[in-house]
C-alpha cells in the first residue's frame, strides 16, 4: 500500500489551495473541481477535512463523475488514464485537474463540459 493512501486529504489541501492562488485562481474554484469529481458539496468536503480523512476513505466515499474517464494527460511522468491502481487513479485525476486549474486553463474545460 503507498502511504499517501492513508494521509489525510487536510494535509494535502493546503497545498492544493496555494498552488492554485499563487496562480491567480480560487480556492471556491478548487472547491469546485472538487465537487466535480467527488461529488462532495462544500460541507461534505468541510467535514473530511475536519475529520482528517485518508485519501483511501476519502475516495471510497466518493460518488466519482461519470465523465472521469475524460481526465487524461501525464502526472508525474505517467499518464492517469494508464494507472492500474483505482485509487492511485483516483488520486492522479485529483491532482490533474488541480494542475489543469493552476495551470489557468478555463473551469469548463477543467470540468469537462
Amino acid at each position: 500500500m503507498h502511504k499517501i493512501f492513508a494521509t489525510s486529504v487536510a494535509s494535502v489541501h493546503p497545498h492544493y489551495v496555494a498552488k492554485v492562488e499563487r496562480k491567480g485562481r480560487t480556492k471556491a474554484e478548487l472547491h469546485q473541481v472538487i465537487e466535480w469529481l467527488t461529488g462532495f458539496d462544500e460541507q461534505a468536503l468541510q467535514r473530511h477535512l475536519d475529520a482528517g480523512t485518508s485519501f483511501a476513505d476519502f475516495f471510497d466515499d466518493a460518488s466519482l463523475n461519470p465523465n472521469v474517464t475524460l481526465v487524461k494527460g501525464v502526472v508525474c511522468g505517467v499518464r492517469v488514464e494508464d494507472i492500474e491502481d483505482p485509487l492511485m487513479q483516483k488520486i492522479r485525476y485529483l491532482d490533474k485537474l488541480v494542475d489543469e486549474l493552476a495551470r489557468g486553463k478555463a473551469l469548463e474545460k477543467v470540468l469537462r463540459s
